[in-house]
């Protein structure tokens, strides 16, 4: 019919048209051209504005690209300013304070809010506190877990910072200056600092903001100050030494065999009670976590059933093994777990350890005296951290709030767009219910669809809930590529001199 109806048009032509008829088909190769054009062009920028990431749509994907980083299509990692950045005054408006509460990686998040908030007030920084954590309950301090000479020197042009609030000699007498203590709004947008918390400052000559998690604002339309997050968080904050060798002597031995990737097992009873995903325990072990619930978080009605059908329950360690599976991973593949106590011990982790015998931690790879009196508490997160940050793959199983996952997610991509595997817990709740029913037909194929449709490390937009520090491109990126001229690298990168100095 469409045949036909083509005839058609072509005899209502008027006659004596073949000069015509040759200029119309002309016309119409025009346009057919255009418009292939248009689909290319169309086609390239959509993969340059997702980073060219390894593409979502296949269901299929060989181990060895999984085990390589992600393309970066000519991005690399830039926070230099990218326009005039003056040092900071030799006056300030006085001297900031903060206690970082929350584990080690919110604390990390916290320094780095600290920093910014020093840049907009124009105050002198007090090396930021680290809390006594209840959980951890570790008072390493700042300069028990990272480098301060380094974090001084390599912020040295964006703030003004000292280890404490010096004492005031004025006529012959020594006075100090105590510090007033605020309450930061939770993601307080920068004109409280800039009002509230300035004419405090001013007033006082020394403010102190406690507690200080999540207490400025992630998304600030400022590129700048972004970029300065991305300097104190990728630059400025250095583990100690002893921590810095001995998590590359885990890498190292772990390397020693071949590739390795490192999963944070989230399976712990803290996130279970906050997740409210009871029923795979037994009825003691369900009254543990409700009794945890009840003490730690605020209540709220919650059914397992709707939980896990959303997505909200972390996986369990079999989930986790059998996800692999499903992906490729044979049982040879060597796999570094950063992970708390798992509750309920062994029984869960049995069908993983089936699938996936080679299981190791830091006390599995190293049991040096050493490695034991530097892996308690903030350390032995802290080597955690630079082991998961240096894997060849990294796989959070709970990235919600997950500041441990989130962070190192944010890390892995500036460090050069190292793969990770982040499962779609929504996408895959209904395809394990599914198993768990009996109804397996089709079980792997449906979960190589799920994992292969997320991102793998590359370059990808960030969509809120997001978070800045998840990822933060393309504000902490450039482009070495001449075509992007938007995004074009600074010629002079002040902090590559910083981090060879």
């Amino acid at each position: 019919m469409r045949r036909q109806g083509l005839q058609q048009r072509q005899h209502a032509k008027p006659a004596g048209g073949g000069g015509g008829g040759m200029k119309g088909m002309i016309g119409r190769l025009l346009i057919a051209v255009v418009v292939v054009l248009i689909c290319t062009i169309s086609l390239v920028v959509t993969s340059t504005s997702n980073g060219g990431a390894r593409s979502g749509s296949r269901s299929k994907m060989s181990l060895d690209e999984l085990w390589r980083s992600a393309d970066s299509v000519g991005w690399r990692p830039s926070s230099a300013p990218r326009s005039d950045w003056p040092p900071p005054p030799s006056e300030t408006n006085g001297y900031l304070r903060v206690r970082c509460n929350g584990g080690l990686n919110q604390q990390r998040t916290a320094i780095c809010n600290a920093v910014l908030a020093a840049r907009i007030m124009n105050a002198t920084l007090v090396l930021p506190e680290l809390d006594a954590n209840s959980f951890w309950h570790d008072d390493s301090g700042f300069r028990g877990i990272y480098d301060v000479e380094h974090f001084m020197k390599s912020l040295r042009y964006d703030v003004k910072i000292v280890e404490k609030i010096p004492e005031i000699h004025k006529n012959g007498k020594t006075k100090k200056i105590k510090a007033v203590q605020l309450r930061p709004p939770r993601d307080a947008p920068i004109t409280w600092y800039t009002t509230d918390a300035l004419v405090k400052m001013k007033e006082h000559g020394a403010i102190y903001l406690t507690p200080f998690s999540h207490r400025l604002a992630e998304e600030i339309d400022n590129p700048e100050y972004q970029r300065l997050r991305c300097r104190v968080n990728y630059h400025a904050l250095r583990f100690k030494t002893n921590i810095m060798k001995l998590s590359q002597s885990i890498v190292d031995k772990l390397r020693a065999q071949g590739h390795f990737m490192s999963i944070h097992l989230r399976f712990e009873m803290d996130m279970l009670a906050f997740a409210g995903c009871f029923d795979i325990f037994n009825p003691k072990e369900q009254e543990i976590l409700k009794k945890y619930r009840t003490e730690n978080f605020a209540p709220k009605k919650l059914i397992y059933k709707e939980r896990r059908a959303i997505g909200k329950c972390p996986l369990t360690p079999e989930e986790v093994g059998l996800i692999l599976r499903a992906m490729g991973f044979n049982n040879s593949t060597r796999i570094y777990l950063a992970a708390g106590d798992l509750f309920g011990g062994e029984r869960f982790m049995k069908p993983f350890r089936a699938l996936f015998p080679h299981l190791e931690n830091h006390s599995s790879v190293d049991h040096s005296d050493e490695l034991a009196e530097n892996t308690q508490g903030l350390l032995g997160s802290a080597v955690d951290y630079m082991v998961c940050l240096l894997s060849d793959i990294f796989m959070p199983t709970y990235d919600g709030p997950s500041n441990f996952a989130n962070n190192l997610l944010g890390h892995r991509l500036y460090y050069g767009f190292r793969t990770t595997i982040r499962p779609d817990r929504k996408a895959l709740a209904p395809i394990f219910i599914d198993r768990e029913k009996g109804r397996t037909a089709g079980f792997e194929e449906a979960v190589r669809q799920a994992m292969f449709k997320t991102n793998l490390g590359g370059p990808h937009k960030r969509i809120p809930p997001e978070s800045f520090y998840t990822n933060s491109w393309p504000e902490c990126f450039c482009q070495t590529s001449p075509q992007n001229l938007a995004h074009k690298c600074p010629s002079d990168n002040l902090l590559e001199i910083l981090d060879s100095s």
